[in-house]
């Protein structure tokens, strides 16, 4: 239904709005309902977030947001969008003694089209109230951004450097002289001439802070297109050694770490702020998770996510609050909190059970039942830092699965085969290929001692 009359948001699977490029999120209210006085057949949109952005409005219905299914991902149908760019007039707020005593309205004007839905360049007009019914929202504020971002224009930017991409001819290229090149020389040139474009913004956003911060938003999305230039690697080419393959390896981490484009502040989602943020999180952290086997010391989250963010920087009691609202949010990852007081970021798909398999055939070796196993062993095993491996062995010596020596090296485990032994004859060993195995391997280190 709300699909006939505005264009649909897509969302993240933890709920928020997935940004089109150059888009950045200015302002962001809560219990906001969208109206239409002058059309009786207005669909009802009741308390929902709405967040302002230099593109769009957005209206997030957080009752169907909130109560999604886990095992699918969040309906788009429970977000719409009003683009800026069909917006034609923004009516000033009336004051007057009825208003003060009801909820703050903001009236708009937007193009639709002959079947009334919103779109640029529409046909008809149609007018658009938002209702601020929550008792924290700033309507004045609001307003303020909404006329700045409208007046930028922000969207006819990158409309324009499309079209100007699109009308450019691929055998026929103009360089920066003015002059006509034709063929392949003619590329080489225009790609010479974009290098040292880019160079020139990299050395002009490095020559102090204020260059750095106001060239911050340009340097992320010329991040982002090199690392997609990685991803996708040059064609007709020869295969790259390994060395290659790592400094390009190398290179893609560095330019996923330059930043968020658009992070959640304080000042831009107000009293929603750790509330988007978790929601923020949950995003970002898919990828570290990925690469780091499902797990990852929250510790090391903390470090990524603000160095992401550049100078919006988070407090550690912030991520903490942010980690704990995952629990009513439905959001693939979870907090969880080992008996040492280790805490972690994980997956909810995450299994200890295929954790304690791949310990298990660890210590089965020969050598790691002479010498048993250390945590740093079992963090090249895993693939994890070797303090998150120390957490799983301690987990599974609980289980019974483990039993640890501790020296002055430091943590041994070895196999348990105290279980093994039979109760009512504590001087007979049940046989196993585990024992077997065990004994004949201290029995040649005790030989290989009397050589």
């Amino acid at each position: 239904m709300a699909g006939n009359w505005f264009p649909i948001a897509q969302l993240t699977s933890s709920g928020r709005p997935i940004f089109q490029p150059g888009e950045v999120e200015s302002n962001l209210l809560s219990s906001i309902d969208i109206e239409s006085e002058e059309n009786p057949n207005f669909p009802v949109f009741k308390s929902g977030v709405l967040i302002l952005t230099t593109h769009r409005i957005i209206w997030i219905d957080e009752s169907k947001n909130n109560n999604s299914s886990s095992s699918s991902s969040t309906s788009s149908a429970s977000a719409i969008s009003i683009p800026l760019g069909a917006v034609t007039h923004i009516f000033s707020p009336k004051k007057s003694i009825k208003s003060m005593f009801a909820s703050p309205r903001i009236r708009f004007q937007v193009s639709v089209s002959t079947a009334g839905k919103v779109e640029e360049k529409g046909s008809r007009s149609m007018v658009i109230t938002l209702v601020f019914r929550g008792s924290k929202s700033d309507p004045d504020t609001f307003v303020t951004k909404f006329w700045e971002a409208w007046r930028a224009r922000s969207w006819e930017v990158l409309s324009s450097e499309k079209s100007d991409s699109n009308e450019k001819n691929f055998g026929s290229v103009e360089s920066s002289s003015g002059l006509r090149m034709a063929g392949v020389s003619g590329i080489l040139r225009k790609e010479q001439e974009t290098w040292e474009s880019t160079d020139k913004s990299l050395q002009d956003a490095f020559q102090d802070l204020n260059a750095l911060m106001g060239k911050a938003k340009e340097m992320v999305m010329l991040a982002e297109k090199m690392r997609l230039k990685l991803l996708s690697g040059p064609t007709g080419q020869p295969s790259t050694t390994d060395e290659e393959m790592g400094s390009k390896q190398d290179m893609q981490d560095w330019l996923l770490s330059v930043g968020i484009a658009s992070p959640v502040t304080k000042e831009s989602a107000g009293a929603l702020y750790h509330q988007q943020l978790s929601r923020q999180l949950a995003d970002f952290v898919k990828i570290p998770l990925e690469r780091a086997g499902g797990m990852t010391a929250l510790i090391d989250v903390y470090c990524l996510f603000n160095r992401a963010r550049g100078t919006e920087l988070i407090s550690p009691e912030d991520l903490l609050q942010a980690c704990a609202i995952w629990a009513k949010f439905d959001v693939p990852v979870m907090l969880r909190k080992f008996d040492s007081g280790v805490m972690v970021i994980q997956n909810k798909s995450h299994s200890d059970e295929e954790v304690f398999a791949r310990i298990m055939a660890l210590v089965l070796k020969p050598e790691a039942l002479r010498l048993g196993v250390s945590a740093s062993d079992a963090a090249m095993t895993l693939g994890i830092a070797p303090a998150l491996a120390k957490e799983h062995l301690l987990t599974a010596e609980t289980k019974g699965l483990l039993c640890r020596d501790v020296s002055a090296e430091g943590f041994r485990f070895y196999i348990n085969l105290f279980k093994e032994i039979d109760l009512n004859d504590i001087h007979l060993y049940v046989t196993n290929p585990v024992e077997t195995v065990w004994y004949v391997i201290v029995h040649i280190h005790r030989l290989l001692k009397l050589t």
